[in-house]
């Protein structure tokens, strides 16, 4: 059968990160994209003009005319943007019983900006992460989550183990903004053990959409029925061929190639 991966994110109108990216990554798993936009935004690969959010209502009603019909397998979120949207979200998807739940915690960009306020980021902690079979933030985030400061490998470990204690969900965070041979570890923790998850580092402007991406691919694969650890090895194998053949398009930071086993096969 059709396995079926959701995503409850954000628009990107340049079809590098949001929604599009993980609709891209879903369709290269081979496992079918339903999707609910919780905000619209107007960027490019320059940055972000303009966001405006959903109304609440149409989010629950996206949600419910998804779960009237398809049976989802895997469940991943992304930008929520503001503490409605993510009371909103949360409450549903506890309703709806959905189970394999992926959380990439959209609240500090890769260069450190705070992109949802401090209530919105309480209400992601306390009410979204908690469900969540995996949280995968970046430095930034998981500096956030755990209260920690994080400028090494060692401090993004305590952080996952801090975020781990205080939410129950199990970390993936990223070492994407760590420097020097630091610089792409990502760290797992799961109660029991830490793990760091290296591939190699691509040098590259193009890196819009990497967490997006990351994200979207853990679900697939826990959409296709893969455990979560194997699910996140084969995520960051697939992230990290999909910087390799990054997009060089527009006069910003371009997109991930998440096409790229298309290009391969040619």
């Amino acid at each position: 059968m059709t396995k079926i991966a959701l995503t409850i994110a954000g628009s990107d109108s340049g079809g590098g990160a949001g929604i599009q990216a993980d609709l891209k990554t879903f369709a290269m798993h081979r496992v079918h994209g339903a999707s609910v936009v919780c905000c619209v935004t107007a960027q490019n690969t320059l940055g972000v003009t303009q966001v405006g959010e959903i109304d609440l209502s149409l989010i629950s009603a996206q949600i419910k005319a998804i779960s009237d019909d398809l049976s989802v397998n895997a469940i991943k979120t992304g930008m929520l943007l503001n503490s409605a949207i993510i009371q909103t979200v949360a409450q549903q998807i506890e309703l709806q019983g959905w189970q394999q739940l992926v959380i990439d915690p959209v609240m500090v960009s890769r260069t450190g900006a705070q992109l949802i306020d401090d209530r919105a980021i309480s209400d992601l902690r306390e009410l979204l992460i908690p469900q969540a079979s995996i949280v995968t933030p970046n430095r930034y985030e998981a500096e956030i989550l755990s209260g920690l400061k994080v400028d090494s490998l060692k401090e993004l470990k305590q952080a996952a183990i801090a975020i781990y204690e205080a939410t129950g969900a199990i970390v993936l965070a990223k070492g994407g903004s760590l420097s020097a041979e630091e610089r792409g570890v990502d760290v797992w923790y799961d109660g029991r053990e830490v793990k760091t998850l290296f591939r190699n580092t691509v040098v590259t402007n193009n890196t819009h959409g990497t967490g997006c991406t990351l994200s979207a691919a853990i679900c697939a694969n826990l959409a296709l029925g893969k455990d979560l650890w194997q699910s996140v090895v084969d995520a960051k194998t697939y992230v990290t061929n999909a910087l390799e053949h990054s997009l060089d398009i527009g006069s910003g930071s371009g997109p991930v190639g998440h096409f790229f086993p298309l290009i391969k096969s040619n």
